[in-house]
């Protein structure tokens, strides 16, 4: 294969050289393999350049040397991106995967952390003083894609998303200004990063406000893959107790101690429980999960919150192949467990796994225009993983994940959100914002009207 290399300007590269106090990688140097590498292996791109960025001042520098340049920009925190938006060829990835400080203020309960920073970091800073706010499932995830595109997790309910709790952003756009983003100081933006995703320049540095969250009762159930259970999971969200996030999980059973070896591999479903609340009433919990339906295999015991946020890291490690769709539906209708109960039954690979996000509870009482985030009348998110080994075999498995997906559709709403969506979906951008589509791209006009920040799910200017 042949990959276009542009030329670039040798004065304008040796200005960025001399701009930049983190480290320029360019074809040819010794690590540049590894350097461009993302956590999705479907992806295998090659810059013109990675800069591996150390402070807002390489941020600035790159961004200008992209724009000058006419280069495309790839931005890359914790190189989760599905669709590989993290790199690109024969551009510029600029790699934050340096910026990885902290500070916690425990009387304001405020967390600041750089833009390159994943949700490890964010939770080994905060639990160190009992506090926690919401992040994702897998602790590598970094927390700028995961939070501008919204940012959904097991506290979610009590807590709101990821979004919902940002006080502020230092956000450097288009032009290479710095500025500093509040719901009083450029508020338009702050409004706009919101799950506007990385349309409207570079997150340097993120404030989130923070909860009283220390140990929790979390860990996974197990059960067959049967619609009932599923039902009874369904009743056991409308009752509406906000400190239990809970996670369905449909696919084959992991290879883990706790379950017996003759479901390795075999469909069930399962939830991902996360209890915040009164120990005193760890017990209840686990009994009403238990009696969700007959228990296969369960690890639910007392540890410190971060630990809930590891539990996938061994299954879903770096360089596997990925696949991706996702959608919003208003309830778990009995058309919709029937159609997870069919397709998981199918499920290609222990990695694969569809999970259901519940977004009742502080979700819901956000307004659907208060942020870029709109699905506040959902009432769950879900995500449709197909998970190989092998490229070869992702590829074969595109059309389990594209079944499922179509198969949902008559239950589900129109759009999907956007850190689920692979970038065969660009299609569904409008969908994915609904009203809030034509605000996000008049300030995309206002800020970036040469579209530099392409490389997303790109709401044009």
């Amino acid at each position: 294969m042949t990959t276009y290399t542009p030329t670039l300007d040798d004065k304008l590269l040796d200005r960025l050289r001399g701009a930049v106090r983190g480290e320029i990688v360019e074809s040819g140097d010794p690590d540049y393999d590894e350097a461009r590498r993302v956590y999705n292996a479907m992806h295998d791109r090659r810059p013109a350049i990675i800069v591996r960025a150390v402070d807002a001042g390489d941020v600035i520098a790159t961004v200008d040397f992209a724009r000058d340049q006419g280069l495309p920009l790839a931005v890359r925190g914790g190189s989760h991106s599905v669709p590989g938006y993290g790199t690109c060829d024969g551009g510029v990835v600029l790699d934050l995967g340096r910026m990885r400080g902290t500070r916690v203020d425990p009387e304001t309960r405020t967390a600041w952390v750089e833009g390159g920073c994943t949700l490890a970091d964010l939770n080994h800073a905060t639990h160190a003083f009992g506090l926690a706010t919401t992040g994702g499932v897998v602790s590598t995830t970094g927390v700028g894609g995961l939070t501008t595109g919204g940012g959904m997790g097991y506290l979610s309910r009590r807590c709101g998303l990821a979004c919902d709790n940002l006080v502020s952003v230092d956000l450097v756009t288009a032009d290479g200004a710095f500025l500093t983003c509040t719901d009083e100081q450029h508020s338009d933006l702050m409004w706009a990063v919101r799950g506007g995703g990385g349309n409207f320049g570079v997150v340097t540095s993120f404030a989130y406000r923070l909860h009283p969250i220390a140990d929790i009762l979390g860990g996974p159930v197990f059960f067959p893959l049967d619609g009932d259970v599923i039902r009874r999971y369904r009743e056991l969200i409308d009752e509406g107790d906000e400190n239990l996030g809970a996670l369905l999980v449909v696919g084959l059973g992991p290879p883990v101690p706790f379950l017996p070896e003759r479901w390795h591999g075999r469909p069930l479903c399962g939830v991902i429980a996360c209890w915040t609340g009164s120990q005193d009433e760890d017990d209840r919990i686990r009994d009403r999960l238990a009696a969700l339906g007959p228990v296969l295999g369960r690890y639910l015991e007392r540890i410190p919150y971060p630990v809930i946020n590891t539990l996938f890291d061994d299954l879903v490690p770096p360089g596997l192949y990925h696949y991706w769709k996702g959608t919003f539906t208003q309830d778990l209708s009995d058309g919709v467990i029937e159609t997870c109960v069919e397709h998981g039954a199918t499920t290609p690979s222990i990695q694969s796994v569809t999970v259901a996000y519940p977004l009742d509870g502080a979700v819901g009482r956000v307004g659907p225009q208060e942020t870029a985030f709109s699905y506040r009348d959902a009432g769950y998110s879900f995500a449709l993983s197909g998970t190989l080994t092998t490229r070869a075999d992702c590829e074969a498995q595109k059309d389990w994940v594209r079944g499922f997906h179509q198969a949902l559709a008559p239950h589900a709403m129109e759009g999907g959100y956007v850190n689920f969506i692979d970038g065969d979906d660009q299609n569904l951008v409008r969908a994915n914002y609904r009203t809030n589509y034509d605000r996000l791209r008049d300030l995309k006009r206002r800020y970036d009207p040469g579209n530099l920040f392409r490389l997303n799910h790109n709401i044009a200017p």
